[in-house]
């Protein structure tokens, strides 16, 4: 059965009119390729009058093989220190509109990208088939420092990333320390990086075996009753991206419960620290998380899609600007933003990421999630080992009350707070320089 029901084919003077319309409109504007191929959106105004006026929309050409699309607030005045916000999935750079005029107005160079796979940044490969290397988490943090080096500055004084601009935001303080002298980490605790075994020479058996924690977890899920499937797993398959942009109740009402579900908006996220990574434990948090085995990610939500009531109540994510979200992914699908699931559980792509075996984040650090953000505990265990092996300065860990997983829209107020207040702690604003 379709997902869909196909609509009528219009006449032939409604497609010659639409063909001419579109013939004038092209000879108005250049046109950009886009990941899907034909033109997109990059020339026209960003946001449909939702943006805060401080915030302007541009492209950054030629950024580690990319045209990078960014907003940016307090770039009226040269000199500033520069701090850098990444986005997770399935946000954008538009996540950050609501926090970064309350940075710029403290004295910062914003500047949030639409990062690799996601938006109006275009020069990369789309499709389920292409391949996976330009979308691992060190050449995303190429990424990130080719950005920094775009816009003239040798070092940020503050990185933040969400979700899975997390562990990109990690990897640069990890790898480069010099340039990203302290970092935010949000919704998403990292662990360390993959290691070497250690002090295995006189051992007789391989040291190294083929891990197949994630199979094994697989087929625990499955087996329970009813049968379950973990969404890294879903979102990593063929399918997925197809399910997201063509979903049976359209993607406006699709993203409007997903984005519902996830946030304190939504009673049933109360989340608590998971015992480990059992199937047993993992089946305890919500079904966007642990969904059911079969359902796609849009059946899993929809039950949850909040009445013209609950929409009109939410401020932090008004009908206009889902709409921005709306015609972002309505234009470039979400196979490029899906790819991050994929890269986490590439062999290959982990193999690399033992470059720093052992290493750990050493610049000063902090980690803020929402009281009702089940993203702190997904990993089982991941936010303690982050306090106590993967960094060496982190501060507190800051949980945000009436923030579920999008804390920059939900509490930007708050955020804002406490980043100035980790800033002038750091000492961040003394120490960065063009």
């Amino acid at each position: 059965m379709p997902l869909y029901q196909s609509k009528p084919l219009p006449s032939r003077r409604t497609v010659l009119a639409m063909g001419a319309a579109s013939l004038v409109a092209a000879s108005l504007r250049p046109a950009r390729a886009n990941p899907m191929g034909g033109t997109d959106l990059t020339t026209q105004p960003y946001g449909g009058g939702t943006l805060p006026k401080e915030i302007r929309s541009r492209m950054i050409l030629g950024v580690n093989g990319l045209d990078v699309h960014i907003l940016e607030a307090g770039h009226e005045s040269p000199g500033r220190p520069l701090t850098l916000l990444l986005h997770g999935f399935p946000d954008l750079a538009y996540g950050w509109r609501h926090v970064m005029p309350i940075l710029a107005d403290a004295g910062y160079h914003v500047v949030a990208p639409d990062q690799r796979g996601y938006g109006r940044t275009t020069g990369w490969v789309d499709g389920y088939d292409a391949p996976l290397e330009p979308f691992s988490l060190l050449n995303m943090t190429r990424d990130v420092l080719g950005l920094v080096s775009a816009l003239g500055y040798r070092r940020t004084a503050m990185l933040v990333g969400h979700d899975f601009g997390s562990p990109v935001a990690a990897y640069c303080a990890l790898a480069r320390p010099d340039v990203f002298p302290s970092v935010v980490l949000m919704s998403a605790p990292f662990p360390g990086p993959p290691t070497f075994p250690f002090d295995t020479a006189e051992q007789e058996e391989p040291s190294v075996r083929p891990n197949t924690d994630n199979q094994k977890l697989a087929a625990a899920l499955a087996a329970l009753d009813p049968p379950r499937e973990y969404y890294q797993q879903y979102l990593s398959a063929r399918q997925a991206n197809d399910d997201l942009w063509h979903p049976p109740q359209g993607l406006h009402g699709f993203l409007r419960a997903f984005f519902h579900v996830k946030s304190a908006d939504w009673p049933g996220n109360k989340p608590y620290p998971l015992k480990g990574r059992t199937a047993a434990d993992l089946a305890q948090m919500p079904t966007y998380y642990v969904m059911d085995l079969g359902k796609t990610m849009p059946e899993t939500v929809a039950p949850f899609e909040p009445s013209v009531a609950e929409v009109h109540a939410c401020k932090w994510l008004t009908e206009p600007e889902l709409r921005v979200y709306t015609d972002e992914y309505g234009r470039t699908g979400f196979q490029g933003a899906l790819q991050a699931y994929r890269v986490v559980s590439d062999p290959g792509l982990n193999a690399e990421l033992r470059l720093f075996s052992g290493k750990t984040i050493d610049v000063p650090s902090l980690f803020i999630g929402g009281k009702s953000d089940w993203g702190t505990y997904a990993a089982p265990g991941a936010l303690e080992l982050m306090r106590t092996k993967a960094t060496t300065k982190m501060g507190e860990i800051e949980l945000i009350d009436g923030a579920g997983h999008w804390i920059q829209q939900e509490q930007p107020a708050r955020l804002g707070m406490l980043l100035l207040a980790f800033a002038k702690e750091v000492g961040a604003v003394d120490r960065a320089s063009r």
